[in-house]
């Protein structure tokens, strides 16, 4: 089973290739991905590196690492927590009771 790991101050410059070779060192590498933002196509510099194994050994040997001029910060990656619905439901103000307005 693979495991996923969080990758924090990756270089602007970085691409997912380069990020997936830096880990490999440490064992076969899965998929990297480094987080685009939406609006400027920028890199929002942290990303996920998914390991087949190796992982922990990646956390211990990377984290603190030089990458691209960078010291990276590796950790597990928490599984991603549910979102509430946006707009469902009705809306409190700001004394916190809620009203119906018809």
């Amino acid at each position: 089973m693979s495991q996923r790991l969080f990758v924090k101050n990756i270089p602007w410059s970085a691409t997912d290739q380069d990020l997936a070779k830096h880990f490999e060192q440490c064992g076969p590498v899965a998929s990297a991905t480094i987080v685009i933002d939406r609006e400027t196509g920028r890199s929002k510099g942290f990303g996920f590196v998914e390991m087949e194994s190796g992982a922990d050994a990646a956390v211990q040997n990377l984290n603190g690492s030089d990458f691209g001029g960078r010291q990276i910060i590796v950790d597990m990656a928490r599984p991603r927590e549910e979102r509430g619905g946006q707009g469902h439901g009705p809306r409190e103000n700001s004394r916190g009771d809620r009203r119906d307005y018809r």
